[in-house]
């Protein structure tokens, strides 16, 4: 059995072996291991059936980067450069809610990423050691950072403010892990990406330029601590795991005192991540049920903060309807509780924040270097408590204002994309996009998230990236 080693589920946001086409984590690991082929991250082209995709690889991207003597060991040294630009209609600074091509009409070197890795392999029935280290450089780096390793805390929403750059430029650590392989499972113990949702941080890893906001918003990037994949079936895969809760390395629940002492486990961090991934026999379809489950700082009250469990609860279902076409279907459900003292800041009500929503994906494949991709959302800020409009200046402390930051966006967010990804060699990979997004206020107008002066309801973005692998 050969394990594979990022965001396992869902199934079909797993790595690639070279030719861009769609290989699921669990069809991966049934089919022939390609020597020196990450299978990881690489990026998906996702309407070719993973057990034909398999097949019909021929030619991993060149990568400069690999030598002889690391590669005898299962060593592996590979990574990307992506970067894009993308522009709103209103000509705003910031292109509203989107976080990692925020910038209007300004380039961005959104990652220059490296991979070291090991991954474990247990064909022979055997056990193995194998692990992981990624490095990001980019203006995608705040996203990844991890408090008490490259960030420190700052608020009650986000994971941290950057320790390693500044706004625009950094470096972040979001994976640092060992890992053991016997049999059936391999446990893998350190920093690591989340298992939750259906789109990732590697831009390999996806097929559009911006992401969901349910990705930006409702769930975690990265873990600390330790996971077993059990690979259970043939058909069906077991995640389990204790972890130090969301986007937190080592930072302590009581790093600023707990204002509410009483609430069961309020010195512990300590949080569930564990989910079920399940294939039919041909691997047409999957479902992945993913939750993370644990104390996290709920709200701060001068001088110390409010605890209160975060969950979250991720489906995705996966239906390869054909050759050409795959359709994708998530839902996500997320509360904190312990919300309290929020209100005066974000205007949500007391106690408990929930936020839930819908995704959809339908890819078509044109041809064997370009397929077509819409995405529609709708997602739902039931307290106003986690969309931010100008994130960046918003986690480094930049004042409210005209061109900086809006927050407490109390209502439903939807948003259509459309889309291309061209794959003209092995090693490069283009993606244009159109996409509109549209928000409904719970109540009166208030601060919008769009516009010049945070006074619009929708926009229009238009953006393209490039990647390229090495």
């Amino acid at each position: 059995m050969r394990f594979q080693r990022t965001k396992l589920p869902p199934l079909f946001s797993a790595g690639i072996l070279a030719a861009g086409t769609l290989v699921s984590t669990a069809a991966a690991q049934n089919a022939p291991v390609l020597p020196n082929v990450p299978q990881e991250d690489a990026y998906q082209l996702r309407a070719l059936p993973p057990q034909e995709a398999a097949e019909e690889v021929e030619a991993e991207p060149e990568r400069y980067l690999q030598t002889e003597f690391l590669g005898d060991a299962g060593i592996k040294t590979y990574g990307w450069l992506d970067a894009g630009i993308g522009a709103n209609n209103w000509g705003a600074p910031w292109n509203g809610p989107i976080t990692f091509n925020d910038r209007n009409w300004q380039a961005q070197m959104n990652q220059l990423y490296l991979v070291n890795e090991r991954v474990v392999d247990t064909a022979d029935g055997g056990w193995d050691l194998g692990g992981r280290i990624d490095l990001l450089y980019g203006t995608d780096y705040m996203y990844t950072t991890a408090r008490g390793l490259d960030a420190n805390l700052f608020s009650q929403n986000f994971g941290g403010q950057p320790s390693w750059g500044n706004r625009y430029y950094g470096l972040a650590l979001p994976q640092m892990y060992g890992e053991v392989g016997v049999g059936d499972h391999a446990v893998k113990v350190g920093h690591f990406y989340t298992i939750i949702g259906y789109e990732v941080v590697p831009a390999i890893g996806n097929f559009f330029y911006t992401h969901a906001y349910t990705m930006q918003y409702g769930e975690p990037f990265t873990h600390t601590g330790i996971l077993d994949t059990w690979k259970a079936t043939d058909n069906a895969t077991v995640f389990a795991g204790i972890t130090n809760g969301w986007d937190n390395y080592s930072d302590p629940i009581n790093i600023f005192g707990i204002a509410n002492p009483g609430y069961p486990g309020a010195n512990s961090n300590a949080a569930f991540l564990g989910g079920v991934s399940l294939k039919n026999d041909d691997e047409s379809q999957a479902l992945t049920i993913t939750t993370s489950s644990g104390n996290e700082i709920g709200s701060f009250t001068s001088p110390a903060a409010t605890i209160g469990n975060r969950s979250v609860l991720s489906t995705v279902y996966v239906n390869e309807l054909s050759d050409e076409w795959t359709y994708v279907f998530q839902n996500d459900n997320g509360w904190q509780f312990g919300a309290v003292g929020v209100p005066s800041v974000l205007g949500q009500q007391a106690d408990l924040a929930q936020w839930y929503g819908i995704n959809q994906y339908l890819f078509y494949n044109i041809s064997d270097t370009l397929v077509a991709g819409m995405r529609l959302e709708w997602f739902r800020d039931n307290n106003g408590a986690r969309v931010i409009s100008g994130l960046r200046n918003f986690a480094f402390g930049v004042p409210n204002g005209p061109g900086n930051w809006q927050g407490g966006f109390q209502g439903n967010f939807w948003q259509a994309t459309w889309g291309l990804n061209w794959k003209p060699t092995n090693n490069w990979i283009v993606r244009p996009e159109v996409r509109y997004d549209w928000y409904s206020p719970d109540h009166g107008k208030g601060p919008l998230p769009f516009g010049r002066n945070f006074n619009e309801y929708g926009q229009l973005y238009g953006g393209c990236d490039a990647i390229w692998q090495f």
